[in-house]
């Protein structure tokens, strides 16, 4: 039995979320329609290194499945891809040792989220970034960014619908915003990310930036562990799961 890694794209315009939800198109459903068919109507569980919801799209997702053929990498991506639609591609399998886990393994998370800054909205963005017509100060965003790094219980940045059990502590050792043009990107890495935890970071920093709060209030909003101080959970479509990242063994 071959254990094999594969780093997955996908546009999640078309995907009601990564996991497999019977009446539903999902990420999960497509990739192991595929591996069902490549072995020959055998069914194939994967592993993933998390999951995205409704809209939320991968640029370096990662998965692994157990199977019992023995099949070179690069024909692996090839069945795969030849198999899968467009709006999803296996980017690279590796075969990996039986101790690796998709999901247990992972030491870092990179997400990527972007807002369109313009007066108008570009029709052809609006389900890769979030329309946000209001002029913003980016340089205060930036430094509501420092007070987020570090190690910090992310209660408040977290959904109340979240279903992890225990306490909710998290390391962002990376945490950025620039704007090109009209364009805004975050940037958030991290030792995990809690449900929601980015979409609801940059609804704050975006308050931030209009001058409806101030940088430092990100540490009073940290100490209160209370999802209702903050406010809405902003739109999936400018979320991107970016890179994960695994020990170099």
């Amino acid at each position: 039995m071959a254990r094999l890694k594969c780093v997955v794209k996908y546009d999640g315009s078309g995907f009601s979320g990564f996991q497999v939800q019977p009446q539903y198109r999902t990420v999960q459903g497509v990739l192991e329609s595929a591996l069902k068919e490549v072995h020959k109507g055998s069914e194939i569980r994967l592993q993933a290194s998390g999951r995205t919801d409704t809209g939320v799209h991968a640029v370096g997702q990662v998965i692994h499945f157990d199977s019992p053929y023995k099949i070179p990498e690069n024909n692996w991506k090839r069945a795969l891809n030849t198999l899968l639609p467009d709006d999803i591609y296996i980017q690279e399998v590796t075969e990996v040792t039986k101790d690796f886990h998709a999901r247990y393994s992972v030491v870092e998370k990179e997400y990527h989220y972007y807002v369109w800054n313009a007066e108008e909205p570009d029709v052809f963005k609006r389900n890769y970034a979030y329309y946000f017509p209001y002029e913003l100060n980016v340089e205060k965003i930036q430094e509501a960014c420092r007070y987020l790094e570090g190690t910090h219980d992310f209660t408040t940045f977290s959904s109340a619908k979240s279903t992890i059990k225990g306490e909710k502590v998290r390391t962002l050792y990376h945490a950025s915003c620039k704007k090109q043009g009209d364009e805004v990107e975050f940037i958030f890495r991290g030792s995990g990310f809690l449900y929601n935890m980015v979409r609801i970071m940059v609804s704050v920093l975006l308050d931030i930036g209009q001058g409806r709060r101030n940088p430092e209030d990100i540490i009073g909003l940290l100490e209160k562990k209370d999802r209702q101080q903050v406010g809405k959970t902003i739109s999936p479509q400018g979320l991107y799961l970016w890179n994960v990242r695994y020990n170099e063994k």
